[in-house]
């Protein structure tokens, strides 16, 4: 194979790594079939549908099926055939102790191994343990060994970091590409892949496989650690009268520490950071290095999130009979994604304490009703953020919306009974909140 156009590439799993990823290879030239065994999934995109959030994909899916590089199927095998690169893309869920569960990576790598026919390189994508790449090439030789078969392949760990919300961006302009692997062929396969980067000059990270594996759980534990080493400084300052958003913009100027991540909030959320380093500190404590840091992150990153419901309830009182209006459901903006976001934490904590809610969402709203099924008489979910704060005693800010930057505070005023603006992503100004009658509180300053 001489160019990077003749590589067909399989995507297993089309949950939101998979959908990205085929998409974005897919416009980048290669021709990509995205496979999964969910039927109803598949017709959906089939007909164009993305079952997810995400500013950008739905129109790079229309445009690469359009001009017949991108296609789904159910037929997992088929498509394992007809590709020269295979991507696992499936779930890694959490099991009960915390280490993630690696059956749907199994499946897949059976799947593969029943396909195999001349030489193939199977990628893993999913944020997987370290040394799961070697147990990923014992399942397919395994399955060789049980039907008799000799085949030729080999496994590429090649993690991704994406950021809901921005993962088409991040795709196709990333800070690096991450290559394990212990073959050269397969080294030269994925350059050819991601031909297009390469010409860009993003800087290949090629390593082993177990070292590509540990980047993605190093990088992802280290952010979790900065949001909560923000977070408890901006307890500390609460306490002490200092301002956390000073602190962390004077912080975020040493070159050594940078300003990313320093944004002081209700606690991090999503399907990766709570994940991951659940997932590492589990793995380490097997490995008998307990991760002391990643430990105390985690523990912390909870007490946050139940410390910003005590936040509330101190400042209300009582909450039978109270009504908060909620804006912003989602772990983050621009995604619909609720894993793990504080909105589940909090609101439940308030709930249990009699607290009732008006909530409103811009894409999250249809997740949150499954999410908060427990809860599901406390809230009613509102049309806009304006129908939301009607009739509310106070209003709860939890994600960062651009909508939301630019509130009519006079209006807010008018409508909340008890005039309380708990803007837990500081996004306001306190003197400009405070001018118009209402009463700020922020996290941290």
């Amino acid at each position: 194979m001489h160019s990077a156009g003749m590589h067909t590439i399989a995507v297993i799993g089309t949950g939101y790594v998979g959908l990205v990823t085929g998409a974005c290879l897919s416009d980048f030239g290669l021709n990509v079939v995205c496979a999964d065994i969910d039927s109803a999934k598949i017709e959906k995109l089939k007909k164009g549908e993305i079952p997810i959030y995400e500013p950008g994909l739905e129109a790079i899916a229309q445009r690469t099926t359009y001009y017949k590089r991108l296609s789904f199927t159910t037929d997992v095998e088929g498509a394992v055939r007809e590709a020269s690169v295979v991507f696992i893309a499936v779930g890694t869920p959490s099991a009960e102790d915390g280490s993630a569960d690696l059956k749907y990576v199994e499946a897949a790598a059976r799947t593969i191994a029943r396909s195999l026919c001349g030489y193939k390189v199977v990628v893993t994508k999913s944020t997987v343990p370290v040394g799961t790449g070697r147990r990923v090439k014992g399942w397919i030789r395994d399955e060789l060994e049980k039907s008799g078969r000799a085949c030729e392949f080999d496994v590429v760990s090649n993690p991704e970091f994406l950021r809901e919300g921005s993962a088409v961006y991040d795709f196709t302009h990333p800070d690096r590409i991450v290559i394990g692997c212990d073959s050269p062929r397969a080294l030269e396969t994925m350059k050819q892949v991601y031909r297009v980067l390469y010409l860009n000059d993003t800087p290949f990270v090629e390593t082993g496989i177990e070292t590509a594996e540990m980047i993605k759980y190093a990088s992802n534990s280290f952010l979790a650690v900065k949001i909560t080493f923000i977070n408890e400084m901006a307890n500390l300052c609460e306490k002490l009268g200092a301002n956390v958003q000073d602190v962390a913009r004077a912080m975020g100027k040493d070159g050594r520490i940078g300003p990313k991540f320093l944004h002081a909030g209700p606690g991090y959320g999503g399907s990766c950071f709570p994940k991951d380093t659940r997932a590492l500190a589990e793995l380490a404590k097997k490995a008998d290095v307990p991760l002391g840091i990643v430990e105390a992150a985690i523990c912390a990153n909870e007490r946050q999130k139940l410390l910003m419901a005590e936040k509330i309830a101190s400042r209300l009182g009582t909450l039978e009979g109270k009504t908060l209006a909620v804006l912003g459901l989602a772990f983050k903006p621009n995604t619909d994604d609720m894993r793990e976001a504080p909105a589940l934490t909090i609101m439940g904590e308030l709930a249990r304490r009699g607290a009732r809610f008006r909530a409103y969402d811009p894409a999250a709203m249809e997740e949150a009703k499954w999410r908060l099924a427990d809860i599901a008489g406390a809230v009613t979910y509102c049309a806009g953020e304006y129908e939301a704060i009607h009739g509310a005693d106070a209003l709860v800010l939890l994600t960062e919306w651009n909508q939301f930057r630019n509130l009519d505070l006079d209006r807010i005023k008018a409508e909340l009974a008890e005039g309380f603006f708990f803007d837990f992503r500081n996004i306001y100004k306190k003197e400009l909140v405070e001018n118009s009658g209402l009463t700020y509180i922020g996290v941290g300053v």
